[in-house]
This record gives C-alpha cells, structure tokens and sequence, in this order.
C-alpha cells in the first residue's frame, strides 16, 4: 500500500465515510483474463496486431477510455481497420461471453471475501458505480452471491453520460455530502469522476502488476488518498484513518511513497 500526500480540503468528517463506492473492473473483479484478453484478441481478430498489456494500458490511461468496447473500436481504427463500432463491439461480446458463458468471462475471480464485506457493509453504506451493462454486472453479482450487500447499484445503462462524468456518483450521493463518501477505482476516469463530484477517491492497483507500473503516479496525480495493493486492504485502511482523528484541518504527515 502507498500512501500519497493528503489533499488540502480533507477534513475529519471525510475520514470516517458513511458511503463507500466501488468500481467493479479491477476492483471487486479481477479481469485481466476476462476483459482485458478479450480486448487483446479483439484487436489481434480485427487487426492481425498482436497487441499487449502495455499498449493496453497506455490506452487506459488516457481519458474516455472507461468502456472497453469503445476502446478496442478505436484501438482498431488507430491501426487501419475500417470496421464499424458496432461490428467490433459484436465480436467483443462473442469472445467475452462464448458459448452458454463459457468465453473469457468464466475466467473473471471476485476479489473482496464476503467477511470482508459484511464488516465494511457495517462500518459504512456500500454502493457500485459501474462502466459494465446490467447483464453483466447481474452475471457477477449473481455468481458469487454478494447482491445483497449493495444498497444502490449504477451501471451502463443508469446514467446518460458515463464515466469521466460523475453523475452517477450524485445519483448514489442523492444529495448528501459527497466529503461523506468515499469512491473506489483502479483508473483514470474513475479518479477524474471522484475529482469532479469533488468526492475523495482510493485506487486499487496489483502489486507487480503493468496496470500498477504505468497509472500510480497518475491517480496519485489526481488527489488519490492511497494506492492499494488489493481491495482486501480497504477496511484496514479505513480504520487507521479512522484513529488518526485530525484536532484540526492542518494535513496529517504521511510517510514517504515506497514503491509497490
């Protein structure tokens, strides 16, 4: 875990958060060999390029690039293919989910245990924030059991303009204090979101992982309280935030960055 400097604005009510928000790419589903191969073949199929992690988080890291078929569409065109949005998000959803769910997504893995749930869904309000469709979120909730632990639950298809664009962290805010919540992602426009709904923001980065090496100077740039290893360290970090109790607005002194 990193720990990066504490944003001016920060103040004692924010560190005890009554709402936490997750991103589910990345975060609470590990989908590097679900929706990332299916980018990586998506772009090889359209192509014959036989792209890599690296190129594909260079894309990532760019703005606007949340949902996955948009960017392997643009990643095609960037290298000659004259192929439609649609015929590339076709063939995106034919590599993703097979035949009767046997494609890429049998390979996704649930990262946060239900005990661990169960005592943040005590310690605070749980939400989602989602680029993924409702079917596919519905497929992992439902998979491994853990509807129940989500209050309100925003995906695709929840708001009309997706994120860099916070409006579906207000629709879950629904008029509380957004210093109240905290937002958890693992990319860009997950931070840029949090930034703009002026709402304190927590990456989740792999350790030793490309993700990692290429975007945790980037969060880190964009006001993130920490950089986490897993979603698994969460609930330790809430609680030493918990104790550490400001007296004033003076920024709590934070070690220095180390690497992950």
């Amino acid at each position: 875990m990193i720990s990066l400097p504490t944003r001016p604005n920060v103040t004692r009510a924010s560190r005890v958060p009554s709402l936490l928000i997750f991103d589910v790419d990345g975060v609470l589903v590990d989908t590097r060999r679900s929706f990332q191969k299916t980018t990586l073949e998506t772009v090889r199929l359209f192509t014959g390029h036989h792209a890599t992690r690296a190129e594909l988080h260079r894309w990532k890291n760019r703005p606007g690039f949340n949902d996955d078929w948009k960017l392997s569409h643009a990643w095609v065109r960037s290298l000659g293919g004259r192929f439609e949005y649609e015929e590339v998000k076709a063939r995106f959803q034919e590599i993703y989910w097979g035949e009767n769910g046997g494609g890429n997504v049998a390979r996704e893995r649930w990262l946060l245990p239900k005990a661990s749930l169960t005592r943040l869904a005590r310690m605070a309000e749980l939400a989602i924030f989602t680029g993924r469709t409702r079917h596919e979120l519905d497929y992992s909730l439902d998979r491994w059991n853990v509807r129940r632990y989500f209050r309100r639950i925003m995906t695709m298809e929840s708001v009309k303009r997706g994120k860099p664009d916070p409006e579906g962290l207000f629709q879950i805010l629904d008029g509380r204090d957004p210093k109240q919540a905290v937002y958890v992602g693992d990319n860009v426009d997950d931070a840029l979101a949090a930034q703009a709904a002026d709402m304190p923001f927590v990456g989740v980065l792999p350790l030793r992982s490309e993700e990692r090496r290429q975007r945790i100077r980037r969060l880190g740039s964009l006001a993130a309280l920490t950089i986490l290893g897993t979603v698994r360290d969460l609930e330790r970090f809430l609680i030493r935030r918990q104790r550490l109790r400001p007296s004033s607005r003076t920024p709590v002194p934070t070690p220095k960055q180390t690497k992950g």
